[in-house]
């Protein structure tokens, strides 16, 4: 894979992110491969484990209108930003559900850390949550 299309799958990557956590924000649980799947095999386009697997995270390039146009059906969102167009707004409903799901994105990674570090402080533990809050002010 080249350069080019290693930054164009990681770019693909990050809004299909960013369209499951809207879709657990919205929800509260994130569509499945199989609810995706089905709903794309309904419209007559096929999806496979493996290249879902790929492209929700970054390891292919992949260019399938079909399938973009499913997925932004599925999404609710227009097909250009999933599929990156430059001139392709991001769609209405992401921007409005965007500090939410930054939030529950420190959330998760604050109690990960909680988790994980174990016997932290309670000071240092506030200092990481500081620190979080102030990192994703300014993504």
């Amino acid at each position: 894979m080249t350069d080019e299309d290693n930054t164009a799958a990681q770019d693909l990557a990050k809004r299909l992110r960013l369209l499951l956590d809207v879709a657990i924000a919205e929800s509260g649980s994130e569509p499945t491969y199989s609810q995706i799947a089905a709903y794309l095999d309904q419209r007559g386009t096929s999806l496979s484990r493996s290249r879902w697997t790929y492209m929700v995270n970054g390891h292919r390039f992949v260019q399938d209108a079909a399938v973009f146009e499913g997925l932004a059906a599925f999404f609710d969102v227009d097909a250009a930003f999933l599929a990156g167009e430059g001139d392709a707004p991001i769609p209405a409903k992401v921007s409005a559900q965007l500090d939410l799901v930054r939030s529950m994105r420190a959330a998760k990674v604050k109690s990960y850390a909680a988790r994980t570090l174990g016997d932290i402080s309670p000071k240092a533990l506030q200092a990481i949550s500081r620190f979080l809050d102030e990192e994703m002010t300014h993504t």
